[in-house]
């Protein structure tokens, strides 16, 4: 299945859930206060500050609640044992590592599409003969012209020195 469906329709899907889980309608986050976080927290749209003691209507205008509503320490939304700003910090985190994973992941495969493909290895194998074979035309030639200088001056025959040896 492509990614580019597969993500939205996966945020949308996790999107109404949260929506829909486990939300009193019909009650206002206001009428809660005297309650305990956990009875205020049963509705999504509402926050537990722990230092009023008070349950508020998130501001979904806001992305973050303001903090003259309620600190992000104090703030609780979800859940009553995590604080916002550990809830906020997390996924930084996580967002961070999984971007980081999947360029580390992008620039994996892209190397080895390119220095695995068999043209790579093809091309290699060609400039390999390539070299092997001008190397032995330049042995040849140092060889030859050898040979001419020994005849020129003489030394065509058997070396001297080799009675030495």
């Amino acid at each position: 299945m492509d990614l580019r469906i597969l993500f939205p329709a996966l945020l949308l899907v996790l999107g109404l859930a949260t929506v829909f889980a486990d939300s009193t309608p019909g009650q206002a986050c206001e009428e809660k206060n005297v309650t305990s976080c956990e009875e205020c927290l049963r509705n999504v749209s509402c926050l537990w500050c722990i230092t009023t003691k008070s349950c508020v209507t998130y501001p979904v205008r806001t992305i973050l609640p303001p903090h003259a509503l309620c600190p992000l320490n104090d703030a609780r939304w979800g859940h009553c044992w995590m604080n916002f700003q550990t809830l906020i910090i997390t996924l930084a985190v996580i967002g961070g590592v999984i971007i980081i994973a999947f360029l580390v992941c992008l620039f994996c495969c892209c190397k080895c599409e390119r220095f695995g493909s068999k043209r790579f290895d093809a091309k290699m194998q060609k400039q390999e003969t390539k070299t092997k074979t001008k190397q032995e035309e330049r042995r040849a030639e140092m060889k030859q012209r050898h040979q001419e200088i020994r005849q020129k001056y003489g030394l065509g025959g058997q070396n001297p020195y080799s009675k030495f040896a």
